[in-house]
């Protein structure tokens, strides 16, 4: 069996992914330096936590290295969850410290007119406009919605990366692919069967 790689560098909600990993029966190990990402065929990136904190705790721990090497030239698939989306960008107005740049793409606050109508953080169930097909797609009622609980949002500098995008005020990116790199702004592991069909087809690819 495959085994999956949850990164684990001292922000996020790594317990939430694990239980859901658990629930779909699939093997997988909770990440926190570069020897445990050996040997595991895909990585889901969480985040929820300050950009440039996760970033200097990803470089302390030796994981922000290992992780390039994974996903640039072992091309590993990988998933990045809400902060962990952000992190794959070039740069965020969240702090001064440079992401991986995986992503053509910088992160951003906010920035909506009506303030009483659009609170932020955004949390709560939205839906998402699909802008390309994709089989990560695949069983899942769009309809539904996902669960999202963000301050910044990407703005993609490439719109071929632009998997959907999301309304609030006005739309944002929501969700990326770029070759074997994903990205989504919501929680698939707080978004019920919805969330859960998404997981495994990102563990199918």
């Amino acid at each position: 069996m495959s085994k999956i790689a949850v990164i684990d560098y001292g922000v996020g909600n790594t317990g939430s992914i694990l239980k859901k990993l658990r629930r779909i029966g699939q093997n997988s190990i909770l990440a926190s330096s570069r020897n445990d990402i050996e040997n595991v065929s895909k990585i889901i990136l969480p985040g929820v936590g300050h950009f440039t904190s996760s970033v200097r705790n990803l470089k302390r721990s030796g994981l922000w290295d290992e992780l390039n090497e994974s996903v640039v030239h072992k091309k590993l698939p990988i998933l990045g969850i809400c902060l962990g989306m952000q992190l794959m960008s070039k740069k965020s107005e969240e702090g001064n410290e440079d992401g991986f740049g995986w992503i053509e793409a910088n992160v951003v606050r906010f920035k909506v007119e009506d303030k009483i109508r659009y609170k932020i953080p955004h949390i709560g169930w939205n839906t998402i406009e699909v802008k390309k097909k994709s089989p990560i797609f695949e069983g899942v009622d769009l309809a539904k919605g996902f669960y999202f609980v963000h301050s910044f949002h990407l703005e993609c500098h490439n719109q071929e990366d632009v998997l959907a995008t999301t309304d609030y005020s006005y739309p944002f990116v929501s969700v990326v692919q770029k070759d074997h790199i994903f990205g989504v702004q919501f929680h698939p592991e707080k978004s019920h069967d919805w969330g859960e069909i998404f997981l495994l087809n990102f563990l199918k690819l």
